[in-house]
């Protein structure tokens, strides 16, 4: 099992910025990719960005270049930094990890942490 940890949420105005973590312990050896989610009240939850174990990010165009994100595999940890935020970035934002099983890919989810922009 793979225990997630997030921190970093808060409420920020418009324009602002925050920076998320996320701590993965237990089983984490067979992790690849990490990332966020996030989900706003009454809608699906939709992806932020991921990253690969080597770093390399993917992110939803939403966020291209306000949210840039990292990984320390030393400290088991991603980081999202999120700048020039919107009220409609407000959500729970939830961090993944995804580890090959077989034939297919187990996901483990945080707790989330919640993101609130004010206009």
């Amino acid at each position: 099992q793979v225990q997630l940890v997030e921190s970093g949420g808060g409420l920020v105005q418009a324009g602002g910025s925050l920076r998320l973590s996320c701590a993965a312990s237990g089983s984490i050896s067979g992790i690849n990719a990490m990332g966020w989610y996030r989900q706003a009240p009454g809608k699906q939850r939709e992806l932020v960005c991921t990253i690969t174990r080597g770093g390399i990010p993917n992110y939803a165009d939403s966020v291209k270049g306000r949210f840039t994100s990292s990984r320390d595999n030393g400290k088991n940890s991603v980081y999202l930094q999120m700048n020039s935020l919107k009220p409609e970035d407000t959500a729970v934002y939830y961090c993944n990890a995804q580890e090959a099983y077989y034939w297919t890919t187990r996901h483990y989810w945080g707790q989330g942490t919640q993101v609130t922009v004010s206009s």
